[in-house]
Order: C-alpha cells, then sequence, then structure tokens
C-alpha cells in the first residue's frame, strides 16, 4: 500500500459517529475510488468532544470513540478495502478542562515543581506577585469574593486526596497545604498515624522543575501519604468522621476556605480575568486549550509515542499536523517528525496569504489544501463584477470596502480584547529587553503595548519562522517584518520612530541576547492568532461585498483569479508541492464548495443582484425591529442574509438563525461571544424567522435562485474537476461527493446520509448514460460519477499525477477563451472546465482547444475524440465538464 494517497476523504468522528461507524463505510469509499480515510482528532478528548481538537490523553485512543477495540475494527475493516488511513493530529494544545488530563492536574496539585510543569507553556515567573509561581485559572462566572461567600467552591475528600469543586470543574488540593486541616482531624480522633501523616506533608521535599530526582522523592512522597491516609480512612471510622467534620466546617467558613485555597498553585478567578491577565499560552483565545512546550524534546516523545508507533505499523500511512504556527519552532517540529517517520505523508494546516510561498525548507508535503481552495475559487469569480458589487454593497451598508484598513482595524479589536493577555506577557518580556539597552530603557509598558499591537495589526502574514536560538533570518522574514514596521510607524506617529527601528532590530536578530531571542520567538506565536481572530473569525464577518471570497486560504480583497495566474500557480505546485494536499471544503470552511460555487455567480450579475436586495431590504423593513435608537438588524448583517440564502437555498428557518446569531457574534459589532446582546440576537432570530415565513418574500427568492441552480452546479463541477486533475492529492470532505449546501460549523458536521450516497452509487455502477446521469441532476449523481470516475483514473495512473508526470496548460483561442481552464497531466490526461457559466451561456462562439496529438478517451462520457484543434463546444457537449485520457 503506498504511503502517498491516491486521494483522501475527510470524517468528523465523534461519539454519534465512532469508529464502527468509520468502518461501516469503508466499503462505499473504496468503491468510490478513496485510497485513504483521513480522520479528525481520535485521541483520547475531552468528554463529549464533538471534534477531538480538545485531547487530554496522547497515549490512548478515544474512548467516547469506541476504545481500542472498536479502533481495531476501523484498521481492519479499511485494510479489507484496501485502504490507508491519514491522522489529524495536534501537536500545538491540550484541553485542561477535566482530570483527565492527568498531565495538567499534576501541575495543578504541585504547581512549577511537577515533573510536568515543563511540559505547557506557562509563565512561572510572572511580574504580578500574585501569580508568580501560580496559574490563573478563569473559570468562575463571578468575581472570587462573591463566588466563594455564596459556598460555590467546595472541598471533597476523595479517598487519600482532597479537590477543590465548583460545578462542573475539579481542581486538585496541593497536600503540602493539607498538613492543618489533617492535624486537625488528628487531634479530634486521637490518631497518631493521622498526626503522622499531617507533619510528613508539612515536610515533603522540595522540587525544582529541572531537577528531576527531586520531583520523583516529592511524587513518590505523596502518593505513599496519600495511600496510607485512604486505608486509614477506610479502616477507622473515627478518621473518617473526623475528616468529614473539619472538611464540613472548612466549607462552612469562608475565610478558611479562602487560606486553604491560597495555598493552591492556581488561582481560581473571574472568567473575565483571561483576557488581560492570563499567564499560559493557549490556541488563540481558549483558555481551556493551553500551548504545549513542543519543543522539548520529552513533550514530543511522550505527545506523539502513539502515532509514530501507528505510522510504524502500518496502521497509519499519513499525518496532518493541526496549526503549526502556534509552536515556537515549527520547522524544528517538522524536522524532529520526519526523522521519526521518514516515510510518512505528512500535510500541514499552514494558511498561506495570497503570494505568500510554503517554506521550501521544511520537510513535508505540503499544505492541507486552503490556498488552492483559494485559487479555484477566485477562477469562478467575475472580475468585471468588482466595480459594480462594491458600489452596492458600500450604498445599501454604509460600510467601507478598504479591506486592508478594516484587517488592522479588527486585528486592533482582538489584540485589545481576546488577546490582551498575551500582548500584557509579550511587552513585560520587552520591557525586561529594554531594561538592557540604555537607550531604550526608559520605554514605559503601555508605549510597548502600544507598539507592539500595532506591529502586529500590521502583518502582513500569520507569522515568521526567525529561529533565534541559531540566528537563522530568512529573506522573507525580513521583507514581513520591514512592512509590518514600515506600517505601524506610518499609523502611530505618536509613538517614537526610534522604538519601532529597535523593535525591528530586534526582531531580525540585529540586536541579540538571551531575552530578545525570547521576545523573537514569543512574538512569532501571536502574530498568528491575531490574523486568525482578527482576519477569519472578525473580518470575515463584517466584510460582504461577496461573501464567496471569504475564505481561509485567500483574501476578500482580491476580486477573483484570472486563467493566466491559475496556470502559473499550478505549474508551480507542481514543482514544488506536487503531493500537497488539495481541499475545497473542510470542517472549517466558512461555507461549503457548492454554496460558494453558487454565490461566485452573483460576479457575473451584479445589476440583477441589486434590483434583488433592494426589493427585498424594501420588503422586509416590516420584519426588523426598532431598538436602542437603531433597526435592527443592521444593514450589513441583513446583506451577508440575503447572500447567505441565494447560496444554501432551501435552508429551513432553524439552520439560518442559527447561522446568523454565529454571525452575528463573530463580527463583534453589536454583539459576542463574550459580551451578548440579548435583544440584538432576539431581533435578529424574529427577523430571519419572519422574513422566512413571509411567502410572498420567499416566492420572490425562489424566483431569484432557480435560474441560478444549473450554473451553480457546474462551477462546482468545474471545481471538483480541477481538484481531481491539478497537481495534489484530492480531499473530499464528508458527505461533499454530492451536492452539499452546508455552512459554517457546526452546521457543516450534520449527519450525513451514507445508505443515500450508496444507492446513488450503485446505480451509477449499473450503467448510466450522461444524458441519464445529467437527468438526475437534483441528486447529485453528476457530482458522484465525476468524483467516480477521476479518482478510478488516478488509481490506474498513479505516476502521471506525481512528481514525475507534468502539468502543460491547454491554451484556448476564440471569442470565449477566458471561459475555459484546459490542462494535461503527463501529456495522456487533459481536464477541460469552463467557469462563468452565466455570462457564457453556453455559446462559446467557435472557440477551439489544441488537444495533443492522439486519440482521447472522455473518461465521463465513454466518447473517442481525436486529437488536435477541437471546437469546446464539441469537447463538452454531453457533460459540462471533460476528463479525457490519451487511448493511443
Amino acid at each position: 500500500m503506498p504511503k502517498t494517497p491516491f486521494s483522501t476523504y475527510r470524517v468528523q468522528l465523534r461519539p454519534e459517529f465512532g469508529f464502527d461507524d468509520a468502518a461501516a463505510i469503508a466499503g462505499y469509499l473504496a468503491d468510490l475510488g478513496i485510497s485513504h480515510l483521513y480522520s479528525s482528532p481520535y485521541l483520547q478528548a475531552a468528554r463529549g468532544s464533538a471534534h477531538g481538537y480538545d485531547v487530554v490523553d496522547p497515549t490512548r485512543v478515544n474512548e467516547e470513540l469506541g476504545g481500542e477495540e472498536a479502533h481495531a475494527r476501523l484498521c481492519q475493516a479499511l485494510g479489507e478495502n484496501g485502504l490507508g488511513q491519514v491522522l489529524d493530529v495536534v501537536p500545538n494544545h491540550m484541553a485542561i478542562t477535566q482530570r483527565d488530563n492527568t498531565w495538567w492536574w499534576d501541575v495543578l496539585e504541585n504547581g512549577a515543581s511537577s515533573r510536568y510543569a515543563a511540559y505547557f507553556d506557562v509563565d512561572w515567573n510572572s511580574p504580578h506577585a500574585r501569580l508568580r509561581d501560580t496559574v490563573l485559572l478563569p473559570i468562575l462566572g463571578d468575581h472570587y469574593g462573591r463566588v466563594l461567600e455564596n459556598g460555590e467552591l467546595e472541598l471533597v475528600r476523595r479517598g487519600g486526596k482532597f479537590e477543590i469543586h465548583y460545578h462542573e470543574h475539579r481542581m486538585p488540593v496541593a497536600p503540602s497545604s493539607l498538613d492543618t486541616l489533617i492535624a486537625e482531624a488528628a487531634r479530634r480522633c486521637g490518631s497518631p498515624d493521622l498526626a503522622f501523616i499531617a507533619d510528613a506533608l508539612g515536610q515533603l521535599p522540595l522540587a525544582t522543575a529541572t531537577d528531576r530526582e527531586s520531583i520523583a522523592r516529592r511524587h513518590r512522597g505523596k502518593e505513599v501519604l496519600a495511600g496510607q491516609l485512604a486505608r486509614l480512612a477506610g479502616e477507622t471510622p473515627e478518621v473518617a468522621l473526623a475528616l468529614a467534620a473539619v472538611v464540613q466546617e472548612i466549607n462552612g467558613d469562608a475565610d478558611r476556605l479562602d487560606d486553604l485555597l491560597q495555598r493552591q498553585n492556581y488561582r481560581p478567578a473571574f472568567w473575565r480575568t483571561a483576557g488581560q491577565e492570563l499567564d499560559y499560552r493557549r490556541f488563540f483565545d481558549v483558555h481551556t486549550l493551553v500551548g504545549l512546550r513542543m519543543e522539548d524534546e520529552r513533550v514530543f516523545a511522550d505527545t506523539h509515542a502513539l502515532v509514530l508507533r501507528w505510522l510504524r505499523k502500518g496502521v497509519l500511512d499519513g499525518l496532518r499536523i493541526d496549526h503549526p504556527d502556534g509552536l515556537r519552532d515549527p520547522e524544528e517540529y517538522f524536522e524532529r517528525l520526519r526523522d521519526e517517520a521518514p516515510e510518512a505523508w505528512i500535510v500541514i494546516e499552514k494558511i498561506l496569504e495570497p503570494g505568500e510561498p510554503l517554506r521550501e525548507s521544511w520537510p513535508v508535503e505540503g499544505t492541507t489544501g486552503y490556498d488552492f481552495l483559494g485559487r479555484v475559487g477566485g477562477l469562478l469569480v467575475d472580475p468585471e463584477g468588482e466595480g459594480p458589487l462594491t458600489e452596492l454593497y458600500t450604498e445599501l451598508t454604509g460600510q467601507s470596502a478598504d479591506w486592508a484598513e478594516l484587517v488592522r482595524e479588527k486585528k486592533l479589536l482582538v489584540l485589545g480584547d481576546l488577546l490582551a493577555s498575551d500582548v500584557n506577557r509579550l511587552a513585560e518580556v520587552f520591557l525586561q529587553v529594554c531594561e538592557r539597552h540604555r537607550r531604550h530603557r526608559d520605554y514605559t509598558r503601555f508605549e510597548l503595548r502600544q507598539a507592539i499591537r500595532d506591529v502586529v495589526a500590521c502583518f502582513p502574514v500569520y507569522r515568521t519562522y526567525v529561529r533565534a536560538e541559531i540566528g537563522e533570518v530568512a529573506d522573507l522574514d525580513r521583507r514581513y517584518v520591514d512592512a509590518a514596521i514600515e506600517g505601524a510607524k506610518a499609523r502611530r506617529s505618536d509613538l517614537p520612530a526610534e522604538l519601532f527601528d529597535f523593535f525591528r532590530d530586534l526582531l531580525l536578530l540585529e540586536i541579540r541576547g538571551e531575552v530578545a531571542s525570547e521576545l523573537v520567538m514569543r512574538f512569532q506565536q501571536l502574530t498568528g492568532p491575531a490574523m486568525a481572530k482578527g482576519v477569519e473569525d472578525t473580518a470575515f464577518y463584517n466584510f460582504h461585498r461577496l461573501i464567496a471570497l471569504n475564505e481561509v486560504g485567500g483574501s476578500p480583497g482580491d476580486f477573483g483569479l484570472g486563467v493566466e495566474p491559475f496556470h502559473r500557480l499550478a505549474a508551480e505546485s507542481q514543482r514544488l508541492w506536487p503531493w500537497a494536499m488539495l481541499a475545497t471544503s473542510t470542517h472549517d470552511t466558512k461555507r461549503s464548495e457548492d454554496v460558494r460555487a453558487r454565490i461566485s455567480l452573483l460576479s457575473e450579475i451584479p445589476e440583477a443582484w441589486g434590483e434583488a436586495v433592494r426589493r427585498w431590504l424594501d420588503h422586509n423593513a416590516r420584519h426588523r425591529r426598532a431598538s436602542q435608537g437603531e433597526d435592527f438588524p443592521d444593514r450589513n448583517a441583513e446583506y451577508l442574509f440575503y447572500q447567505t440564502l441565494v447560496g444554501a437555498w432551501p435552508i429551513s428557518a432553524e439552520r439560518a438563525a442559527a447561522y446568523m446569531e454565529k454571525a452575528a457574534r463573530e463580527a463583534k459589532a453589536y454583539t459576542s461571544w463574550t459580551r451578548q446582546n440579548p435583544e440584538y440576537e432576539e431581533a435578529l432570530r424574529a427577523f430571519v424567522t419572519s422574513a422566512l415565513e413571509d411567502r410572498d418574500f420567499v416566492a420572490d427568492l425562489e424566483a431569484f435562485v432557480a435560474p441560478l441552480v444549473a450554473p451553480g452546479r457546474i462551477n462546482s463541477l468545474a471545481q471538483t474537476l480541477l481538484k481531481i486533475a491539478a497537481p495534489g492529492v484530492p480531499d473530499f470532505y464528508q458527505g461533499t461527493e454530492i451536492w452539499d449546501l452546508s455552512l459554517v460549523d457546526p452546521d457543516n458536521r450534520r449527519p450525513v446520509d451514507y445508505e443515500r450516497r450508496r444507492r446513488l452509487l450503485n446505480d451509477l455502477k449499473r450503467g448510466m448514460t450522461p444524458e441519464e446521469i445529467l437527468a438526475r441532476m437534483d441528486d447529485g449523481l453528476p457530482k458522484l460519477w465525476l468524483i467516480h470516475q477521476g479518482l478510478q483514473l488516478r488509481r490506474r495512473s498513479p505516476e502521471i499525477f506525481g512528481p514525475a508526470g507534468t502539468y502543460e496548460r491547454l491554451r484556448a483561442a476564440g471569442p470565449r477563451a477566458e471561459h475555459v481552464v484546459a490542462f494535461t497531466r503527463g501529456g495522456v490526461v487533459a481536464a477541460v472546465a469552463p467557469r462563468l457559466p452565466l455570462r457564457l451561456q453556453g455559446d462559446w462562439q467557435g472557440t477551439a482547444l489544441e488537444l495533443p496529438p492522439g486519440s482521447w478517451r472522455d473518461e465521463l462520457t465513454g466518447e473517442e475524440i481525436a486529437g488536435g484543434r477541437r471546437p469546446v463546444a464539441e469537447v463538452l457537449a454531453r457533460f459540462p465538464v471533460a476528463l479525457l485520457a490519451r487511448s493511443t
């Protein structure tokens, strides 16, 4: 079985769709032509996890998916059907919400002296005395004192150990803090054995995070004492009663419970404190996902042991690496992973901004395909629609069309709110650097925070990859840092220009030092979250000129992509990354490939779209609500709503309302996840529901959408063909092998009807003409047929689609040449796809392609086509796209 897939099929595992459910579709996937099942993370995650990215134990498979036995059955089913397996792994972070994460539990119990303290990216030397050697736990629903006095925090004994309970949260009590509690119980019951345990707990040996032997001695000591206490309490009723009485009294006395909590290695706090004072790195702004120090070889070894064993045994053939930009040194991680798994297919979730190349020095096969998604999506957008749609959007919503300025604004927003604690921690390191340079020591914390925020806000890409420890700075890094510094200087004339110049010299290692290196490496871990939260999760939900472009890997500010640059980038991919993944829908896309394909059509009909939107705005004014001096919802949200309906119709009011609520919270304009505005959200829900109950509006909407359905499907077939034939490995997100009109998660994680898809595939395998397949367009049969035939061809001729193959553009000649995208692979396979179908209207006006000599067979129609000059209308006469294989 090859290590490199021919194709992958992504499934989202969850308790309702576990290993046995995935095993049940193995035969169907094999029949479809898939070579590898590509699974969401399935190491042990937090209980009830719907996605698997919240791993609590990387040493075992997820019990809620079926555990080891069901995992073994899945692997057997895949093997019996000739399928390999690719797994999504999460090296950046772990979940810390439950005691199931024994490493984090040990850190909470033992603080900086825990044997796992170095596994997590915690700042044990906080500039704030109250947080020094302490982990902030922002889990409380109100201020600490109020929660404590309300009796919501409770001390609980579990055998020989004690815990603090707060609703669903559990926290261990440090053994050394129990000496007085147990001593008091010993006095009450007169037990000398209990008194001995109390004395011993107070004398536990001290340990330091770097002294493994002292850590081991302390761990052994506390475990022995905990065992003795559990046995004593279990065997001696008076001891158990005395302990229970003391615990009850402490729980009834806020001062005593507060005294105990002050001796812990953590500080329970109001959840809002996370925004400003959190003392550990996390995944973006999710304080329940703590960052791992993957640069530590022990951390790598312990978190990857099981996955690497699967790779060596052939259980897995490849890995998808989640969020590598969060790591301190991604290249070091990739090198270490490649050393341990030299034959694995490794693709990485690297989000490339338009024009940004993937680093060629990285020992990986490529990205997970967002860059391809952006390119192929751009092909479907008519550049002539940019002006009219821009004018329409600004006129109807009052919003600016300055995308670059919106990006900066929203990045500053999240840096000052969601990511403020990260900025503050970085500013403290910057302050330490300044203290070592007399020309810069008088900069204030305020100035340093402002400089950091503005440089990050002006950063043109997710991050740089400077390797401070070895003094490595790439030319690309210099270019990006220079652009960010100059942008920040231009916008912040109130801050000293010399400060920005100093910052540039530090980031480019022209000024070096141990603390300076720490500043550089931590800075690089901040720019990515700022881009993700500020752009993907905020700006994308504020800029609605054409929402088909609001997708990871693309830029709403770039209106489409021409045929020429598409071919140039495809040829570059063939040269540099022939085994990269190609995606059109993922678990993270803002809307499915088929929704985007239909919405893109609006770029071809801006006038008709404008007329429709104006009618709908006027008609639906009756459903808006006056509140807080405004009519809700706002025009920007309403404009998003109408585009969403066009792309996803038919859609229920329930799904539409859920989507609009999430979009409004992500936009952070009138409501947000952290500061919900119930009045606005209720007005928005009511508007969506009322509009979709309005028969006149729905009739008008359906009349507008009806002529877009068929050309939208042509767009979808075109991008599917390009994904199958272009350089790389095509990936198919669950359920998208037929039409799928899903929106952002959780909408795109709804159950998939595999029985229906299996029946459709069986219908195809019984033999159908192209006309019969197209007659069942509504069933999604044409898309399923294209995927089946394309993957069968890839399986028969893998060398044509690999590094040894070639990519050559097929040029079209004629008045409609801009409407065709055509190329050959290895000189023996040709793909032909139309674009901009509404402007084309099926009239090729004699436009022709020059096929290489020989006889060609269309894999989709079975027809033979002679080489040479062929009219595009002839090539596409019986099916919307063509996949030709040279027979002679």
